[in-house]
């Protein structure tokens, strides 16, 4: 089913280059109506439960999180996102370096929606990106908040 709505996205990355990255592959998309960008995952979940300095912060319809981060780490913050009820429903991709066996599991028994190592080549991960866009903006049905 297309549904062709706008989303906010929350980015949790720690490494300036995958920001960029990130941001160039969203560049453009008529579907993300803002890209919200925290460092660690201690403002991620300031920023999710509408803390300081976060209180005006919208709620986003995707968070594409990183496991290896500084403070809290990525699989605390996937813990605390899919326990929390008032969060639980907001989809979860991890966008991660890590290949390991483990982290895949962890993370679906943790209840992501999907797990995506990241491509090291610039052009592959822009595809990524974009692809993950395409298919959350595009294709799934996400609820009104």
């Amino acid at each position: 089913m297309m549904t062709g709505h706008q989303i906010e996205i929350l980015l949790v990355e720690d490494d300036p280059g995958d920001v960029l990255m990130t941001r160039e592959a969203l560049a453009g998309s008529a579907m993300i109506s803002a890209l919200h960008v925290v460092s660690d995952g201690e403002a991620a979940l300031h920023f999710l439960r509408r803390e300081a300095p976060y209180a005006d912060a919208a709620r986003p319809g995707l968070v594409l999180l990183d496991l290896n981060l500084p403070r809290v780490d990525g699989r605390q913050v996937l813990a605390e996102i899919k326990a929390d009820p008032d969060l639980r429903r907001i989809p979860v991709v991890v966008l991660t370096t890590s290949q390991s066996e483990e982290d895949v599991l962890r993370s679906y028994e943790l209840h992501a929606n999907a797990y995506i190592t990241k491509p090291v080549d610039f052009d592959q991960f822009v595809d990524v990106v974009r692809r993950v866009d395409d298919f959350f903006t595009s294709v799934v049905r996400l609820p009104n908040r």
